[in-house]
């Protein structure tokens, strides 16, 4: 059996920038998705700490070590800057090959703090 289950997540994330007039998405910075295994275009959930906002959206890529966590089209409406989100994509797997998922927990400038 297939199972839906957590494949990466980006941990206490500081949105930097929203931006209404763009068709949508969220752009993360290069060496975040690498960190954990996130891949232009791929589907997301995010978790807005701040406001309880739940909301789905995909990933574009942002310049590497610049930081970025920015909001696009609909999706800005739900932030503001510097509100604290949870970014997670899911995967399906079989029982045999999920491994778990790949975290970074982020701090200060969204740099990485911490991976599990």
């Amino acid at each position: 059996m297939m199972r839906l289950m957590l494949k990466s997540k980006l941990h206490m994330a500081t949105v930097t920038a929203k931006n209404l007039e763009y068709e949508g998405s969220i752009e993360i910075d290069e060496e975040l998705m690498k960190a954990v295994d996130l891949k232009e275009n791929e589907f997301v959930l995010i978790a807005d700490v701040n406001n309880g906002a739940r909301f789905e959206t995909y990933v574009i890529k942002g310049k590497a070590g610049s930081g970025t966590i920015a909001l696009n089209g609909a999706a800005a409406r739900l932030v503001e800057v510097g509100d604290k989100i949870i970014i997670m994509s899911f995967g399906l797997f079989d029982e045999n090959e999920y491994k778990g998922p790949k975290v970074a927990i982020l701090g200060e400038g969204n740099k990485v703090v911490g991976v599990k």
